[in-house]
């Protein structure tokens, strides 16, 4: 397969990001990577744009490869998208996904740019990597490199993407009832989470369809039917004891009954911008478990009746609930468009998920939301005992400043490039040591053949 790599990148060939792609080339030989510095080279697209007309064209996939810049892409790829709709090229159809470097600050905000763009040019995007600056270089960044190109290439055999839509009516589109024995081949528990009052709604027919196509067996929790004595108090209790105030064994129920599924799939119809009062009740609940992330490592998915592509804020808080939660988020299935194809694919990419164990690393939400956690926790930790036990035995106290030695190097870095005088000897020396170890790196893996 032939992927365009567009290097948003003012750096160019400099760039940490496509460092990423070197890799993927590499452990990957079967593909070609033809990369267009777009960043560096923005000027001279400008003026003519064949050879970028003629690589995007040309390509069975096109891959996105950037820094993170305040919160979105840099302004040179801003550009570059300007450019191919200015020129009217037609992408639609192509398969097309991103790789970001950065320090979590709001890249999902940078990836939603480029998937808002593709889709508006009728691409089928499949959610990118986010990666921190330095993970290349490590073991668990490496894995997390190649299993988002598994991921990539499984995503494209298997016809599963994202597509754009334009805001409408809200018109429910029912999903068919399958008239088939309903044969499970999977082994797996998987979890249906709903609010279900109307056994004729629209949510109902999807809840069937999904539990027919999915290859595992489910079981469904209805939280319309649980005997809620009433909503979180705030009372700090289950802080001290892990246990409610309330007697209605929601927290038995919470870790016996739900937390123990291999999987969760939540199920619900758009109220009020949000999930509906009962769910909220469920969410508000489950500070029994304080702040710990126990379910760490379980996909997710979601099945939804509404007008959801209406619904920029509820998109963000079920992302950012995924991520804090350290969950793989497989799909959103609606019944927008196209509900039957929806529902299918959420069961194929949580299979695929359940099979294959993938899991993807955290992005802003995720990392932002558990640092400020972590730091919350430590300095409560006289009365949020558990969650302070939690946090302390899986090594989420990471605090920067006990980082001595980096915080060293960042004010070594910080003289020279305050200093013309030395930055002009360097020339271009700086650069070249930052990309000192990923050379390192691929000169190992040519040596050893290790691709």
């Amino acid at each position: 397969m032939k992927i365009a790599v567009i290097n948003g990148s003012p750096k160019g060939a400099y760039s940490i990001t496509l460092q990423t792609v070197e890799y993927l080339r590499r452990k990957f030989p079967d593909h070609t990577f033809e990369v267009l510095h777009a960043g560096k080279e923005i000027k001279a697209l400008e003026r003519d744009f064949s050879k970028a007309t003629a690589l995007l064209t040309s390509a069975d996939a096109i891959l996105f490869s950037y820094p993170v810049y305040t919160f979105l892409a840099p302004s040179q790829l801003h550009r570059f998208i300007e450019l191919i709709k200015e020129h009217g090229l037609d992408l639609s159809g192509k398969y097309v996904s991103q790789i970001t470097t950065s320090k979590h600050f709001y890249d999902i905000t940078a990836h939603r740019y480029i998937e808002e763009n593709v889709l508006d040019l009728g691409m089928r995007y499949i959610r990118g990597l986010s990666a921190d600056m330095e993970d290349l270089l490590t073991k668990q960044g490496q894995h997390d490199a190649q299993a988002f190109f598994h991921r990539f290439l499984w995503s494209i055999e298997a016809d599963c993407f994202t597509v754009g839509t334009t805001p409408a009516p809200h018109i429910s589109n029912p999903a068919s009832v399958l008239d088939t024995d309903c044969k499970k081949s999977g082994d797996r528990d998987v979890l249906i989470l709903t609010d279900l009052t109307d056994q004729s709604s629209p949510l109902a027919n999807m809840i069937l369809r999904f539990t027919q196509v999915l290859p595992h067996q489910t079981r469904i929790v209805n939280l319309s039917e649980y005997p809620f004595d009433g909503g979180c108090l705030g009372c700090f209790r289950c802080a001290v004891s892990e246990k409610c105030v309330y007697r209605d064994g929601f927290d038995t129920f919470l870790r016996e009954k739900i937390q123990t599924a291999d999987a969760i799939v939540y199920a619900f119809s758009i109220s009020d911008h949000s999930m509906g009062a009962r769910f909220k009740l469920y969410d508000d609940r489950n500070f029994c478990n304080g702040h710990r992330t126990v379910t760490v490592g379980m996909p997710v998915g979601y099945l939804i009746s509404g007008a959801y592509s209406r619904e920029e804020n509820l998109k963000t808080v079920i992302e950012a609930r995924a991520e804090t939660g350290g969950n793989f988020l497989t799909h959103v299935a609606t019944d927008e468009f196209n509900t039957d194809q929806e529902i299918d694919r959420l069961a194929k990419a949580l299979d695929f998920a359940l099979t294959t164990g993938h899991t993807a690393p955290q992005n802003f939400y995720g990392v932002g939301g558990m640092k400020i956690f972590r730091d919350l926790i430590y300095e409560m930790r006289g009365m949020m005992r558990a969650d302070h036990k939690f946090y302390k035995k899986r090594g989420i106290y990471d605090f920067p400043q006990k980082k001595r030695l980096a915080s060293l190097k960042m004010y070594l870095v910080g003289f020279l490039l305050g200093n013309q005088t030395i930055l002009k000897k360097m020339g271009n020396a700086m650069n070249e040591g930052m990309l000192a170890p990923y050379k390192k790196l691929f000169e190992m893996m040519d040596k050893t053949g290790n691709h």
